[in-house]
C-alpha cells in the first residue's frame, strides 16, 4: 500500500488553522495595511494647505516644489517647506503635488529657467 503524501495546508487535523498560518495572513494583511498608510501618509504630508471653493469642485492648493535633482527619477522628491519654494495652485482638489502632470510642469519649468540663464550660469 503506497502512502499518500500530505500537503502543508496551514491547518491541523481538525482543519483549524495553526499557528504559523495565521502568523502569516496576519503578517500578510498588517503588511499592506502599514503599505497603504504610509502611502497615505506620503501624500497627505505633501500639501501644506488645501483650502475648497463653496462648489467643492476646485481647491487652493499649496505645496512644495519638486526637488530639481530628482525631476527626471521615477519617484521624485518634494524640496522641505521650509526651503520657502512653494507651489501655490488652484484647481481640482485631487491633484497629486507628485503626479504626471505636476512632475511635467515642474519639468517644463526648468527647462524654460535653464534656457534663460547665460551659458556661465547654467550647470
Amino acid at each position: 500500500m503506497k502512502k499518500q503524501k500530505r500537503r502543508r495546508t496551514g491547518k491541523n487535523q481538525k482543519g483549524e488553522e495553526n499557528g504559523s498560518a495565521k502568523k502569516a495572513s496576519f503578517g500578510a494583511v498588517f503588511g499592506r495595511i502599514l503599505l497603504l498608510n504610509n502611502s497615505l501618509l506620503w501624500v497627505g504630508e505633501s500639501v501644506i494647505s488645501k483650502v475648497p471653493d463653496a462648489t467643492g469642485k476646485f481647491c487652493h492648493l499649496k505645496f512644495p516644489a519638486i526637488k530639481e535633482e530628482t525631476l527626471y527619477w521615477d519617484r521624485p522628491v518634494l524640496k522641505d517647506p521650509s526651503q520657502g519654494n512653494i507651489i501655490d495652485f488652484y484647481g481640482s482638489c485631487n491633484h497629486d503635488p507628485l503626479g504626471k502632470e505636476e512632475i511635467q510642469r515642474q519639468r517644463d519649468d526648468y527647462v524654460r529657467r535653464q534656457r534663460r540663464l547665460p551659458e556661465s550660469e547654467s550647470a
